[in-house]
């Protein structure tokens, strides 16, 4: 599921304007036991969205200061989810900027709390559905990539989860300057 969003348009509407980019890195998290994914630890009320159903946004609060946003995306009782990792940024631009206030556009959503800051995304999104919500919604405008401009390479800062440090659950679209790291 990782892979197909790539391409794909996360649009979030706030305050009546669509602010919305193209999903260009993404990360899978799977089940139980991936010491990566917080199914690791058991099932919480802060985790209860990850146990589906499937194409839910799953927000969280990481460092007490940064949003991050997932898309389950398994059925219901089995934890998995991809988290969204860098846009490019498509509308709501000037609003972005503000949100935001980086030195470069290129700065806007090159990161996952950039992402989630520069759209408005909070926890009041969790569970919410992409499917059916005004909200907040991941759109196929029929964006196609080919498989070369696709890279897959490990996961980003995880040096805790020991032997799934090294899963090749990272896709990117290469060369595209937004994603967060190369």
């Amino acid at each position: 599921m990782a892979r197909e969003l790539l391409g794909k348009i996360l649009a979030r509407r706030w305050r009546g304007v669509w602010l919305s980019g193209r999903i260009v890195e993404v990360e899978s998290y799977v089940g139980a036991d991936d010491l990566a994914c917080h199914a690791a630890k058991g099932r919480t009320a802060r985790t209860e969205t990850l146990y589906g159903p499937p194409g839910r946004a799953y927000v969280y609060l990481i460092y007490g200061m940064y949003q991050m946003m997932n898309v389950v995306t398994e059925r219901s009782d089995f934890p998995a989810a991809v988290l969204i990792r860098a846009l490019e940024p498509l509308n709501g631009l000037e609003q972005m900027r503000r949100f935001r206030r980086p030195a470069t556009d290129r700065n806007l959503t090159n990161g996952p709390g950039k992402l989630t800051r520069a759209l408005r995304i909070d926890r009041q999104l969790n569970r919410e559905d992409l499917t059916t919500s005004a909200r907040l919604s991941i759109w196929d405008d029929g964006q196609v990539l080919a498989d070369r401009e696709i890279m897959v390479g490990p996961r980003i800062g995880i040096d805790y989860a020991r032997h799934c440090v090294h899963y090749p659950w990272r896709y990117y679209v290469r060369g595209n300057p937004y994603v967060s790291r190369k």
